[in-house]
This record gives C-alpha cells, structure tokens and sequence, in this order.
C-alpha cells in the first residue's frame, strides 16, 4: 500500500485512498473505483470453512452486484500466492486483495484481538464495508455471521 493513511475510515466520510495488490496480477486502487459502489468484504483465512462459503455466497450474487455497478473485493492478511489458489480452486469471479502489512485492515479497523485455543492473538474480525460512487462509507457490517450476509449487503444497496 503506498497512501498513508491519516485516520480511520468513518461513515459519511471519504474513503482515504488505496493502492494494494490482488489476484490475476492487478493493483487495485479505491480512487479507480469512483463511479461505483465498492463493497469490501475483510476474511479471517483463506481455505477456512467460513471463509469459504462467505466468499461462495458472494459468488453466488456477483452477477448482481454487477447489475448494481458496484465492485466487489476479498481481503485478508493471507499472501498473493494463497489468494491465487483459493480463488481458482472456489472459481470466484472477483479479486482478492492481499494485505499483509494490515494497512488496508487497520484503515477500517478490523484487526482485533481474538480467542483462539485459550489464547489470545490479533486477527481479522469479519467485517464488511460498502462505500459509494463517489468514495464516500456508508455503511460497515461488524462481526459478521456468515450465514444471509451477502444477500443482506446486496439488499442494503438496492435500497440505497
């Protein structure tokens, strides 16, 4: 990510701007987007249960998101060459972006400290985030449970 970022992302307010790498070899960068809803969807892992089938559902619904002009992204800690397998092995027809600095995790504040085992580790809370045509956040899902949550992000910009 080469933007600093100055603060955190906050509903009613612009989006600080992003460069990161993603799949299929791409630099995605947020300002690029302009003109269309971004929908950014954070994962804990790649391969893990929930991680997959929150990413499958996304799948499922990617064709309308499309008719709603909106960009959909992945993102997790995992490397470019993780990304690359899971999203072949699953076919999903949108990017995942690689963030291994937590630059992009920190910008919308989803790293967190988790339970895991009886021990206590920072990780990704799943967390989405739907930003509009003109780079504005308007609105954030936190601790997501997987189950509905892809029909509710495409519901909730339906309505908007």
């Amino acid at each position: 990510m080469n933007d600093t970022i100055e603060h955190l992302a906050q509903i009613g307010e612009k989006v600080p701007n992003f460069k990161a790498s993603a799949t299929t070899g791409k630099d995605i960068m947020l300002s690029a987007c302009r003109g269309y809803k971004v929908v950014l969807y954070f994962y804990p892992r790649d391969n893990t249960p929930g991680c997959t089938t929150e990413g499958q559902d996304f799948k499922e619904l990617y064709d309308e998101f499309k008719q709603q002009k909106t960009c959909l992204f992945g993102i997790s800690r995992d490397s470019l060459q993780s990304h690359e397998n899971f999203k072949k092995k699953y076919d999903f027809p949108f990017e995942l972006i690689s963030d291994p600095d937590e630059a992009i995790c920190k910008l919308f504040d989803v790293i967190k400290i988790k339970n895991m085992y009886g021990r206590q580790l920072l990780g990704i809370e799943r967390s989405t985030f739907l930003i509009d045509e003109a780079g504005i956040l308007q609105q954030e899902w936190r601790k997501v449970k997987v189950k509905g949550h892809a029909q509710e992000v495409l519901d909730a910009i339906k309505s908007k």
